[in-house]
């Protein structure tokens, strides 16, 4: 499963676990098994175990949910990755810039997702008019971005070119550059990263990554996920 993200990122699911029965793929399997060990049962048919796993998700018996988990590839803007390792219960392994030169890719902002943004945060009221704030303000600074990325890209590729070590070479990288990670975690701390990086509060670019990594939680943990979040789970089937 691989879902597209910004205008060169992307979220791929590599690796999912936590089955719990003789290999059977159900990955939530090994929930209920971990729940029910103090007691030495089993897991007994989600007819069943369905009622138990909403029990542990609304008392917050969160340990269970350890017991399965996934490992995705990322592509996102290293300021996006600023804000996504500060979940330290993941873990993570990003691609070097030491090692193998940094792809072409530069995230630009939807023209108008930046008005939309504009208007919410109140930065642009001194314009009369959306057209105003497009041609005065936005139209510019996209511009100057754009322009400014590819003097970046230039100076690195230059330096390269010219024999700078790569570690030395990537220090023009701007934080809308786009790198690429591996990242994993149990299902209890997937589940805590969405319910902080899907709030509203969120900046926008890492929400649309959690909105991506809450698709693959929900296609391969359906059970969990119509505990988390009920009134979503409909949106997200593929």
């Amino acid at each position: 499963m691989k879902i597209d993200v910004l205008d060169h990122g992307y979220v791929q699911l590599i690796e999912t676990w936590g089955d719990g029965v003789d290999g059977d793929e159900d990955y939530e399997v090994g929930i209920i098994e971990a729940a029910r060990q103090s007691t030495q049962a089993s897991f007994r048919g989600w007819d069943e175990d369905a009622k138990l796993l909403r029990f542990l998700h609304k008392n917050n018996h969160s340990t269970p949910f350890e017991f399965a988990g996934m490992v995705i590839e990322v592509q996102a803007p290293i300021f996006v990755f600023r804000e996504w390792h500060r979940h330290r219960t993941q873990s993570y392994n990003e691609m070097s810039a030491r090692y193998a030169p940094l792809p072409d890719l530069y995230y630009t902002p939807d023209r108008s997702n930046v008005v939309q943004r504009g208007e919410a945060a109140g930065t642009n009221r001194q314009a009369s008019s959306i057209a105003e704030f497009h041609s005065a303000v936005v139209d510019p600074w996209l511009a100057n971005l754009d322009q400014f990325y590819r003097d970046a890209e230039r100076l690195y590729q230059d330096g390269l070119a010219a024999g700078i070590p790569k570690e030395l070479a990537r220090v023009v990288m701007p934080v809308g550059h786009y790198t690429r990670m591996r990242a994993s975690a149990n299902l209890r701390n997937w589940l805590a990263f969405l319910t902080l990086r899907q709030d509203s509060k969120a900046q926008w670019e890492i929400r649309q990554y959690a909105d991506a990594v809450g698709k693959c939680v929900a296609v391969m943990f359906p059970q969990t996920w119509a505990c988390f979040a009920p009134s979503y789970i409909d949106s997200v089937r593929f």
